[in-house]
């Protein structure tokens, strides 16, 4: 009775059970159909997606490495350019051309200069940055004599054992314009010399630089002796080849601000602020600083052993706790008070490549007409007077050529890093007036990142003039694509001594961003300025076909 009961009640389950499995059934089968019919649809066109971006997107891309890859891009389609809030970058030569122009057209300019050639390609923000027309500005045809220095031709490389047998300031010799610089025969900063010209130090496209930069940062120390003059220690560092460069080792922790009580004549030189103002002097374009490059120096391998200069070799003594120190001799801080020491042997140094000897390139020294007092209780003459820039433009050799706009140019270099220790600066005697200023000794830069300096900015306050290609370099580096900050620190992470540590704290990173907004809104104000009084000339036009609309509007 009970198997009965039990029969009759599983019939009416089982239907159930039947009628729930076929309706599952019916559902999985509408859901492949739709699927099948979505994945037959037509794919877009090769780069179709590309241009749709492209069009969507301002034409920003991702910086180098972080670019998401289009899962599709391995079969044939061309992945998106997709842009990150923080890390876009602006195609090289974007406003070169007429906005009006045809999407493909503009999108093939870009392939042209590489920032799109390649599916998933993109450059990083330093590399963008080069690449734009602003960094490749056309300068007069170089003549013989825009060249500083020319090789001997007729000295076999065997015989060459100094700099005077290598280079000729005469006319008998191989000018360097008809000269191979990739000639691998010939030392980097032989190529480095005969590079410099009436307009700059070097090139910053030759591939000769890294060269250079390599050999500052490797390459065996034969000898290394004091320089003398100064008031802190520096050392002339001399390789296998007959290469000089100039030492300046680390004093301080980098991230050390200087006092706030102390004068700027009484503050330690830093060896990561000479690494950094070379860095920040290329990114401005301004290419008047002599390549450095940081490097880890054994004490007692590469100076206390090598050197020749007793009076230099007499201040080594080993400290209590074991590390290798000297002091040398110098007009302030060179005592056992302020010795320099390794850990217990390594010690951090900047090296730059030294000039041509004054024998063979001879240079001038000019003092600044913004030259501080250098004392604690008397101001400069223009510091007291307002109308000191009217007075100086009526001044040999401020009355001419750009020689002015060049002051100017170092001054927006030296509030930038916060330099207040620029009274000098130097020229090469076979230019004349009509040449670069060489933008020495930055030592006592990056003193201070939570203070700016507005004084140092007098010459362009004063005067009101600036370069346009400056100016639009500064508008450049201040868009978010371009950040300053962003730039130098990718710059500086090139260097071998940031494996150490970054040369450059965020801190002094976003002062920089900082100053140059201020500068930026000094400019505005001259402008204003002169507006009302009906004139314009604020702006030193040494370009055509630029303005501070076309980069703002045109990136």
């Amino acid at each position: 009775m009970k198997r009965r009961c039990l029969h009759r009640c599983s019939r009416p389950v089982c239907l159930l059970l039947a009628c729930l499995s076929l309706a599952l059934h019916l559902l999985l089968a509408l859901f492949s159909f739709s699927v099948n019919q979505t994945s037959c649809s037509p794919q877009p066109r090769p780069g179709t997606q590309s241009l749709r971006a492209v069009a969507g997107t301002n034409f920003t891309s991702l910086e180098a490495g972080s670019a998401k890859r289009d899962p599709d891009a391995g079969r044939g389609g061309s992945p998106p350019l997709s842009a990150s809030r923080d890390h876009q970058e602006v195609p090289a030569q974007l406003h070169a051309g007429s906005r009006d122009s045809p999407l493909e057209e503009r999108l093939g300019s870009l392939n042209r200069v590489g920032r799109l050639a390649l599916p998933g390609a993109s450059l990083s923000k330093l590399q963008a940055l080069f690449s734009h027309p602003l960094y490749s500005l056309p300068r007069p045809p170089l003549q013989d004599d825009d060249w500083l220095l020319k090789v001997k031709p007729k000295v076999k490389d065997s015989n060459r054992d100094s700099t005077q047998d290598w280079l000729s300031d005469s006319e008998e010799g191989y000018d360097a314009a008809q000269w191979n610089s990739s000639t691998e025969s010939h030392p980097p900063w032989l190529r480095f010399h005969l590079a410099i010209s009436r307009w700059q130090l070097y090139d910053r496209k030759d591939p000769n630089l890294q060269a250079l930069m390599e050999q500052l940062a490797t390459h065996r120390i034969v000898s290394a002796v004091q320089k003398p003059g100064g008031t802190q220690l520096k050392l002339v560092m001399s390789f296998p080849n007959y290469g000089q460069a100039l030492l300046k080792p680390m004093k301080q922790e980098r991230d050390a601000e200087t006092d706030f009580n102390l004068f700027y004549f009484s503050d330690f030189e830093r060896h990561n602020a000479e690494i950094a103002a070379f860095h920040l002097d290329r990114v401005l374009g301004f290419q008047r600083i002599p390549p450095v490059a940081g490097r880890l120096i054994n004490v007692t391998r590469e100076i206390r052993d090598i050197t020749t200069d007793r009076k230099l070799a007499r201040t080594f003594y080993t400290s209590p706790v074991g590390n290798v120190c000297f002091y040398g001799q110098c007009s302030y801080y060179c005592s056992t008070e302020h010795a320099v020491c390794g850990r217990p042997f390594a010690l951090e140094a900047s090296l730059a490549v030294m000039l041509p000897d004054l024998s063979l390139a001879g240079r001038r020294t000019w003092r600044s007409p913004w030259r501080r007092s250098y004392s604690r209780s008397k101001l400069a003459q223009w510091e007291k007077d307002p109308d000191y820039c009217s007075k100086v433009k009526k001044t040999a050799p401020y009355d001419r050529d750009t020689r002015l706009v060049d002051l100017i140019d170092m001054a927006i270099l030296d509030f930038l890093m916060s330099n207040m220790d620029r009274h000098h600066y130097e020229t090469f005697e076979k230019f004349g007036n009509n040449t670069f200023l060489l933008h020495l000794d930055n030592g006592r830069a990056f003193g201070r990142h939570s203070r700016d300096e507005p004084s140092i900015l007098a010459p362009l306050k004063q005067c009101c003039r600036i370069r346009r290609s400056t100016l639009l370099r500064l508008h450049l580096l201040s868009l978010p694509q371009f950040r300053l900050s962003d730039i130098m620190r990718e710059s500086l992470s090139q260097d071998r001594l940031a494996a150490v540590a970054p040369l450059l704290s965020q801190a002094h990173l976003s002062a920089l961003d900082r100053r140059l907004a201020a500068v930026l809104q000094a400019v505005r104000h001259c402008q204003e300025r002169h507006h009302h009084l009906g004139s314009n000339e604020v702006i030193y036009n040494d370009i055509v076909g630029y303005s501070s609309n076309d980069v703002m509007a045109g990136l």
